[in-house]
C-alpha cells in the first residue's frame, strides 16, 4: 500500500493519505499539462519561491519592469472573434498585473464558515498559503499584489510568474501561486494556478471564454481527471506521483468592466452549494514600474 512521507506534520499526512486512497497514480511524462511545482515541509509562502529559484537554477526578479500573470493574451488561444469582443481593459490587467491595485470584498456562506475556520487553523496559518479571510469583509485596499517572474539567466527568457498576494495591514500572505497555460487533453488551452503544499500541491484548471459584453470567464468545471477542475497532487513516500481530481469542487471567475473599472468576481461551489464569494475591485496604480 503507497504512503506519503513519515517525516512531517500528522495533518498534512493525513490529508496526503486521502489523496492516494481517493485518487490515481498518474504517469508524469503522461500528465505535463497537469505537473507542476511542489512544495516542502519547510512551509510555503516567500520561502517557496527562494527554493524553487534555487532548484530551477532561475534568477528572482522583483519590481523590475511591467509584469503580467502571462505575457499576452494570444497564449489562451482563444478565437479571433472572441479576441475581437474581448475588453481591452481586461487584455492589459492580464498582460500588466503589476499596474494594478486590489479592493477585496469576502461573502461568506455562513454555513461553510466552520470549514474555513478548520482550514485556517489546521493548514493556512502554519504553511503561509490559501489565508482566506473568515469574516466577511470589504476593504479598498485589503491587498498588497506582486507579480515576480523567475528568470533563465542565460536565455533571460522568463520560466515562472509567481503571483504573491499579501493582506495590507499584515503582510501575511493570502495566496502564492505560480501562474502558466497548459493543454489539456481536449486540446483546449486553459490557465492553469499552482498552489504549492508541503510534498505537492493544488492546482486548479481554468477554461476560459468570451462573453458577448467583453468579459473574461473561467471556469474549473470539469467532471473527470483531464478536465478543468481542481486537483491535489503529491509525491508518496516511494516517489510515485498521485492526483485527486475534486469533481465536487468548482471555481468560476468573471472578470468584466463595469463603470470604467475592472470588477472580478470569483465564486466557489461545493456540491453545487456556493461556499464564498470574493469581489475584487481592480485599478491602475497611480505609479509603475517600468
Amino acid at each position: 500500500m503507497a504512503i506519503p512521507p513519515l517525516k512531517q506534520n500528522f495533518q498534512d499526512w493525513i490529508t496526503q493519505q486521502w489523496v492516494i486512497l481517493f485518487g490515481k497514480k498518474i504517469n508524469e511524462l503522461e500528465h505535463q499539462w497537469l505537473v507542476g511545482p511542489f512544495g516542502n515541509r519547510e512551509g510555503i509562502g516567500l520561502n517557496f519561491m527562494h527554493q524553487l529559484a534555487e532548484k530551477e537554477q532561475l534568477i528572482i526578479e522583483r519590481n523590475s519592469r511591467v509584469k503580467g500573470l502571462i505575457q499576452s493574451i494570444r497564449q489562451l488561444n482563444l478565437t479571433q472573434d472572441e479576441l475581437n469582443v474581448l475588453s481591452k481593459e481586461v487584455i492589459d490587467f492580464y498582460e500588466k498585473t503589476s499596474q494594478y491595485d486590489f479592493g477585496l470584498k469576502v461573502t461568506w456562506n455562513p454555513f461553510f464558515k466552520g470549514l474555513g475556520r478548520l482550514l485556517r487553523v489546521l493548514f493556512s496559518n502554519r504553511i503561509e498559503q490559501l489565508n482566506i479571510p473568515i469574516e466577511n469583509c470589504k476593504d479598498s485596499k485589503a491587498l498588497t499584489s506582486e507579480i515576480i517572474h523567475l528568470i533563465d539567466p542565460k536565455s533571460h527568457e522568463i520560466k515562472r510568474a509567481i503571483w504573491l498576494r499579501t493582506f495590507t495591514k499584515t503582510s501575511q500572505v493570502v495566496y502564492s501561486g505560480i501562474y502558466e497555460t497548459c493543454v489539456i487533453p481536449s486540446g483546449k488551452t486553459c490557465i492553469k494556478a499552482i498552489f504549492p503544499l508541503p510534498n505537492g500541491n493544488a492546482t486548479v484548471i481554468l477554461s476560459p471564454s468570451v462573453e458577448k459584453n467583453g468579459a473574461l470567464i473561467l471556469t474549473s468545471s470539469g467532471k473527470q481527471l483531464g478536465d478543468s477542475g481542481f486537483y491535489f497532487l503529491l509525491h508518496d513516500s516511494k516517489g510515485n506521483l498521485w492526483t485527486k481530481f475534486v469533481k465536487s469542487f468548482k471555481d468560476t471567475l468573471v472578470v468584466s468592466v463595469q463603470n470604467d473599472e475592472i470588477l472580478a468576481e470569483q465564486t466557489l461551489t461545493l456540491w453545487n452549494f456556493k461556499v464564498l464569494k470574493f469581489e475584487y475591485l481592480i485599478s491602475k496604480k497611480h505609479q509603475s514600474v517600468q
